[in-house]
């Protein structure tokens, strides 16, 4: 008995030397993993925007601003998703002041990596005119199930926020309001906005219409349904074996 419990006091001293010598190199292995997961996330939720928007049935309600001045001025709306975000990380840097952290400046190359996404996908599916609106219908669906694994992709990866979600934990923060319905009403915000800007510009509305809602009320569900039903992809991607591995052996002395 003696020998089994200093057996394992030597095995947990060694492994704990060892993971204090190589813990550092995991982290930077591990965080590098979370980014490649977060980077493939923007691009599968760019590419998601992209499809509910060439439906021809409005977009989702973060892009509902930027779609609708894209639609009147000479840029693209990957252009104005970044300047509307730029815009929502100064109204973070506003309400938060002090308590702005510096690791949230990442959200400015996310943001400008996000907007050349969106006109980089915009681009692939340019042969994309859904013509019947049975046809339409099926798009925007599709674009919601694209964009809602996108979303859980980014999730999952937990390293850095889209500035339109951010700008919610901030106002949550700030006024000691729930996450969820406060960002129900920040999405309602954004299509009653886009709404009165296009009034503005056309004297009719353009880029919200029924697809807005949809979206609205389908994209959260759907990154809930993958976080469900993919709930391993976690262990899988940024659990490493060392620990499992010593466990085991301990367990087996």
């Amino acid at each position: 008995m003696r020998n089994r419990a200093g057996i394992k006091l030597y095995l947990t001293s060694k492994y704990k030397k060892f993971k204090t010598y190589f813990g550092k190199k995991e982290y930077k292995v591990e965080k590098l993993k979370r980014y490649e997961v977060f980077m493939a996330g923007l691009f599968v939720s760019s590419l998601g925007v992209s499809f509910v928007t060439k439906a021809d049935l409005g977009t989702s309600p973060i892009s509902s601003i930027p779609y609708t001045l894209s639609l009147k001025y000479d840029m693209t709306l990957g252009e104005f998703t970044i300047a509307f975000s730029l815009l929502l990380i100064l109204f973070q840097i506003a309400i938060l002041r002090k308590r702005f952290r510096k690791e949230s400046l990442l959200q400015i190359p996310v943001s400008v990596l996000f907007g050349y996404f969106i006109d980089l996908t915009m681009l692939l599916i340019n042969w994309v005119n859904p013509g019947a609106y049975i046809m339409k219908i099926i798009m925007l669906l599709a674009g919601c199930i694209i964009l809602g694994f996108g979303v859980y992709l980014e999730v999952l990866a937990n390293v850095v926020m889209l500035p339109g979600e951010a700008f919610v934990q901030a106002v949550t923060l700030t006024w000691k309001k729930e996450f969820g319905p406060t960002k129900v009403v920040f999405d309602a915000s954004m299509t009653i906005m886009a709404g009165i800007i296009s009034f503005v510009i056309f004297q009719e509305i353009q880029g919200v219409r029924e697809g807005t809602v949809v979206a609205a009320l389908v994209v959260g569900f759907v990154a809930k349904f993958f976080g469900k039903r993919l709930g391993f992809m976690e262990k899988i991607l940024f659990t490493t074996a060392t620990e499992k591995e010593h466990d085991k052996l301990i367990e087996n002395v």
